[in-house]
This record gives structure tokens, C-alpha cells and sequence, in this order.
């Protein structure tokens, strides 16, 4: 698929979400000018994903088990077929005009590796405050945007995986998302630190505005459980690294 992006959904009992996230990719990019596929990786889930998927000619990978974020998006990775990748959480919604933006800021330089939106809910500078109360006036919202920032980026330490898009010619180059971080939290401050290290920038577009449920998966975990995972996972960066990733907020 040359010049096109491969969108890699993963999802674990969320197929709720998962229709209205492949519902908008569908209605907000045209895909004659913008041409794209979907691979949602099914962590094994019981929801009747799959089912879903073969009725909707959604390319689905299905796993028998829950093997984590991190590595159900390299099985996507592995199987995807465009010149762009993109990581997309099953619980966001994308908006009118969102992926040529996003390609035309990666597009810009060689040097640019990493790019991502702007969204109502995220831990970092992703998170923005553009107001709506309802999904019709979200979409109102990222229409304004997209036009009052056209073009506007700020250069990043690190960008959130909720919304990732990378060239294929750096991910061959820096390889797949670190497993030793699943089931998730971190594996996307490591990814956009080993970019950095092999000399490409990143670069978050204030004209890109998305829609984040934010954390879905996780908020069905105990929250003593949740900080478990996360303060080991921010153990296992550190270890890895020896940096704290909050030197990248």
C-alpha cells in the first residue's frame, strides 16, 4: 500500500467503542484522497469482536488471549502494509480532516519520526481544553481547530500511543514496542525515547483535535491494582533507561 496508513486498533471486550471508533475513521476520512487500512487485534476478548468485524469487512487478528497492549500492537504492526503506521485506542474519536493533517506535519522533514493529535484526555501536553459538552459540538470543536491552527506543532519529549502515527522507514529502523512493558503504561515513553535517540523528532499538531474516553481498558482494574502496574512499569523505564520518565511530561 504505498503512501497509505495502516490503522492498528487493538481491543479487549470493547466493541462498543470499537464500532464508534471505526464508524468515524469511516466517515471522516475519504479514502480515495487519504488511503488507509484497519487492523483491529482482538485480545481475545468474548464481546463477539470478530463476529462484528467479518460482518463490518474490518480485518480483525484474532488472539486467544489478552497479551497486553504492547504486544497486540506489534501483531498489528507485523501484518500492516503501509508506508505510515498508526496506533489507535479503541476509544477514540477521530475528526473531519484529522489523518491528512497528521501526514502532512510527518511528511514535512525526513527528520520528523513521530506525530500526534491534540485530545480532551491524556496525562501531559497532548491534553488541551478545546470546549464542548457533546459529541456534536466535540466535532464543531476539532472543525475549528483544525482551521485556527492550521499547521501549529510543538516539539515533544514524548507523545501518548492513544493516537501514534510513525513512518514505516523508522519503525524498521527502531523496531517494536517493548513487551516488557505489558500489559501497558509506558511502552509509548519508551518508543519515543528510542526516536529520539536515533535522531528523529516529534511533534504534537495542535490542529488535530480527537476524542479520548481515556483509559477504558485500565479503568476496569482495581485503582490499587492500576498504580501497581504503573509504578512498576515506572520501574521497569527507569531500570532500562536510568532516567525518570517524568523528566519528559
Amino acid at each position: 500500500m504505498n503512501g497509505a496508513t495502516s490503522i492498528i486498533i487493538p481491543t479487549f471486550n470493547g466493541l462498543a467503542l470499537l464500532k464508534e471508533a471505526i464508524d468515524a475513521i469511516r466517515q471522516y476520512t475519504d479514502k480515495t484522497q487519504t488511503p488507509y487500512e484497519v487492523i483491529v487485534v482482538d485480545n481475545g476478548s468474548t464481546d463477539g469482536t470478530c463476529g462484528w468485524c467479518m460482518e463490518a469487512a474490518v480485518p480483525c487478528l484474532s488472539l486467544p488471549r489478552n497479551i497486553g497492549f504492547p504486544a497486540a500492537c506489534n501483531m498489528g504492526l507485523r501484518i500492516a502494509s503501509g508506508d505510515f503506521l498508526m496506533l489507535l485506542n479503541n476509544d477514540v474519536t477521530v475528526s473531519a480532516g484529522w489523518l491528512p493533517a497528521l501526514l502532512k506535519t510527518l511528511n514535512a522533514r525526513e527528520d520528523i519520526g513521530i506525530v500526534g493529535p491534540v485530545t480532551n484526555y491524556v496525562s501531559g501536553r497532548q491534553q488541551v481544553d478545546y470546549p464542548f459538552e457533546t459529541m456534536e459540538e466535540f466535532h464543531l470543536a476539532a472543525a475549528d481547530a483544525l482551521v485556527r491552527e492550521a499547521g501549529r506543532t510543538e516539539p515533544m519529549y514524548r507523545l501518548v500511543g492513544f493516537c501514534m502515527l510513525f513512518k514505516r522507514s523508522m519503525y524498521e529502523r527502531i523496531g517494536e514496542l517493548d513487551e516488557r512493558f505489558s500489559p501497558g503504561h509506558y511502552e509509548d515513553d519508551d518508543y519515543s525515547l528510542r526516536a529520539r535517540m536515533h535522531g528523529y523528532n516529534l511533534l504534537m499538531c495542535n490542529d488535530v483535535f480527537v476524542h479520548h474516553k481515556g483509559s477504558v481498558s485500565f479503568k476496569r482494574k482495581d485503582p490499587a491494582e492500576l498504580q501497581k502496574l504503573v509504578e512498576r512499569n515506572r520501574s521497569l523505564f527507569i531500570a532500562k533507561w536510568q532516567v525518570d520518565p517524568a523528566t519528559f511530561l
